[in-house]
């Protein structure tokens, strides 16, 4: 979760989803987990709009959210806004989760590459986020999880200060916490302008070590 609206306004946005989805049921079916995911962020995001008006005088705070699910070799991932998931297999890294934001959609039009989106002025405008608006529109995708695959999760500020080679390379280090520490320090030594959340999570026969 990423906040947004100020310092304070986005910790408290932050804060109150992953309080949030820290009581649920990891025990249930994915069926049934994906549904309480859903369900648990929209509360979430209505009493972020309650707060906001009772606290704030409307203004508006909010935050973005990714969400891996695994049971087996089957993954789901929930999202709103720009924090990503994004899958490393055979040494190939690609995005499962899609940006909700402008520069993503000025790419997947073509009118501007996903270089350009970095240094783009609306850059950081993003179309969707838990706590802006009365509803909340969650996307799902469903993907295999095999054996050795590693997973990333990230806020923007990580991706936008690293290339896509650069996560690569400290994807290859020989444990989770390594290339955890070399991303973080890789976005620091790149002069990352945001705040850099990363989460690894690695599948080991059948099962999820993070």
């Amino acid at each position: 979760a990423d906040g947004m609206g100020g310092h304070d306004g986005g910790s408290v946005a932050s804060q109150m989803i992953v309080e949030h989805l820290s009581h649920l049921n990891t025990k249930n079916n994915l069926d049934d987990f994906v549904n309480d995911i859903e369900n648990t962020v929209t509360d979430a995001n209505n009493r972020l709009l309650e707060y906001s008006r009772a606290q704030l005088n409307g203004r508006i705070i909010g935050s973005t959210f990714v969400s891996l699910l695994i049971k087996g070799n089957v993954g789901v991932c929930l999202w709103a806004g720009d924090s990503r998931l994004y899958r490393f297999r055979h040494d190939k890294l690609n995005p499962i989760s899609t940006d909700h934001s402008h520069v993503a959609e000025l790419v997947s039009e073509g009118l501007i590459s996903e270089e350009e989106a970095k240094t783009h002025p609306e850059a950081n405008v993003i179309t969707r986020a838990v706590g802006t608006s009365e509803r909340l529109d969650i996307d799902v995708d469903v993907f295999d999880v095999s054996v050795g695959d590693l997973f990333l999760l990230c806020s923007d500020g990580l991706y936008n200060a690293l290339a896509d080679d650069e996560i690569i390379q400290c994807l290859r280090e020989t444990s989770l916490e390594l290339s955890v520490n070399k991303l973080i320090q890789t976005a620091l030594n790149n002069l990352a302008s945001d705040n850099v959340s990363v989460i690894l999570v690695k599948g080991i026969h059948q099962n999820v070590s993070v």
